[in-house]
C-alpha cells in the first residue's frame, strides 16, 4: 500500500439561496433553497513516502479543499483518504503530529513575539524532545538563513522572511508529508530560489513527502518530480513532467539568426514562421518532431549563423491544457 492513499474523494458544498427583495428575503426564513457545488469530484490518486508532487489547477479547481481533506479540516461528502494509517478526518490530533501545513496567504507566526520564541512555543504544542527540537533550529536557521532576524519581532520582517520562518515552523516536528499551499506567492526571485533549493535539500535528506498547490509552474518545475492537475474538481493528469509535456506540448520554436542578405523562406508543412526581422527567424516546428532532426534540416537548408532552440515553457503548455479541458 501507498503511503498516501486517495480513493474517489468528493466534496460538496450547499449553497444557500436568497430571493430577492423583501419578500424573497421572508420567503428564505421559512423555505430555505439550496443548491450543490461540487468542489472537487472522484478524485484517486496515490504517493510513495518521499515523492514531491506539484498539484495544480486554476482558481476554484479544487486544489485548496482537497489539501484541506487530506489535512483533516474537512470532511469529505463521500470517498476516502488515507495517510500511513490514519484517516485524517476521523483523527485530527494523531494526523496533526505528523504533518505540516504552509498556506501563502495565513501565517502561523505571532505578531509581536520573535522568530525565536515562536519555534519555542511550537516545540511545546509538538512535545518535540529538546535535543531534536536544538538539531532542528540549527538545521533549518541555516538552510533557511534566518540567524540575522531570528530575534526580530514578525511585524518587522519581510515577506520572505516571514516565509521562510512559517517553513520552519511546519518542519519543526519532523512531519512525514507537508502541504505547502502557494509558499513563494508574492516573493522575490531570490527569496524564491532559497525557499525552492530548501524544499529539494529537506527532501532529499529527510525524505520528506511533499504536495506542492502553486500557480508559479517555476516552483512545478524545481521542485517537482510529479504533476496531478485538476480542474473543475476534477484530475486531468497524473504523471511526469516530461509525460505532461509529452501530451499537451503543441510543439517547439527555433530562432535561426543571420549575417548578411537573409534567405528567402521556403513555406513548409513542418513549419511556419512566426516572426522575420533583417536578421533573425523565430519558426514554429510540428510535435512530430524532434528537436534535432529539425536543426539538421534548418541548417542544410538555410545555412544560419547561429540555431538555437526553444522548449516551450510548462506555464504555456498548462494554459492550454485548461483551453483543451474548458472545450470538452
Amino acid at each position: 500500500m501507498s503511503f498516501i492513499e486517495v480513493n474517489q474523494l468528493c466534496k460538496e458544498y450547499r449553497i444557500a439561496q436568497s430571493g430577492k427583495g423583501i419578500s424573497g428575503a421572508v420567503r428564505s426564513l421559512f423555505h430555505r433553497e439550496y443548491t450543490v457545488k461540487q468542489a472537487v469530484k472522484n478524485v484517486s490518486f496515490s504517493l510513495e513516502k518521499g515523492e514531491v508532487v506539484g498539484y495544480i489547477g486554476p482558481n476554484g479547481a479544487g486544489k485548496s479543499t482537497t489539501i484541506k481533506m487530506l489535512s483533516g479540516v474537512l470532511i469529505p461528502t463521500s470517498g476516502t483518504a488515507r495517510i500511513g494509517d490514519i484517516i485524517p478526518y476521523e483523527n485530527r490530533k494523531e494526523n496533526a503530529k505528523h504533518i505540516g501545513v504552509v498556506f501563502g496567504q495565513r501565517s502561523q507566526l505571532y505578531w509581536d513575539l520573535p522568530i525565536s520564541d515562536t519555534l519555542e512555543l511550537y516545540e511545546s504544542l509538538y512535545s518535540i524532545p529538546k535535543e531534536r527540537f536544538r538539531r532542528n533550529c540549527d538545521f533549518f536557521t541555516e538552510l533557511l538563513d534566518m540567524k540575522d532576524f531570528l530575534s526580530q519581532p514578525v511585524r518587522q520582517l519581510s515577506l520572505g522572511q516571514k516565509m521562510k520562518a512559517n517553513i520552519a515552523i511546519a518542519l519543526l516536528h519532523d512531519p512525514d508529508v507537508v502541504y505547502l499551499d502557494e509558499p513563494t506567492i508574492g516573493l522575490d526571485v531570490t527569496s524564491k530560489k532559497v525557499l525552492r533549493d530548501a524544499l529539494k535539500k529537506i527532501n532529499a535528506e529527510r525524505k520528506t513527502t511533499i504536495i506542492l498547490t502553486t500557480h508559479d509552474m517555476d516552483d512545478i518545475e524545481a521542485v517537482c518530480r510529479r504533476l496531478i492537475m485538476i480542474d473543475q474538481g476534477k484530475k486531468l493528469f497524473d504523471g511526469t513532467l516530461a509525460d505532461f509535456r509529452s501530451k499537451y506540448n503543441d510543439g517547439f520554436t527555433l530562432k535561426l539568426e543571420f549575417e548578411g542578405a537573409i534567405p528567402a523562406w521556403q513555406e513548409s508543412a513542418g513549419y511556419e514562421l512566426l516572426e522575420q526581422t533583417d536578421h533573425h527567424w523565430i519558426i514554429k516546428a510540428r510535435t512530430e518532431i524532434t528537436s534535432k532532426a529539425a536543426m539538421i534540416e534548418l541548417i542544410e537548408k538555410y545555412d544560419p549563423t547561429n540555431l538555437y532552440v526553444q522548449e516551450e515553457r510548462i506555464e504555456d503548455i498548462v494554459r492550454r491544457a485548461y483551453a483543451l479541458d474548458a472545450a470538452v
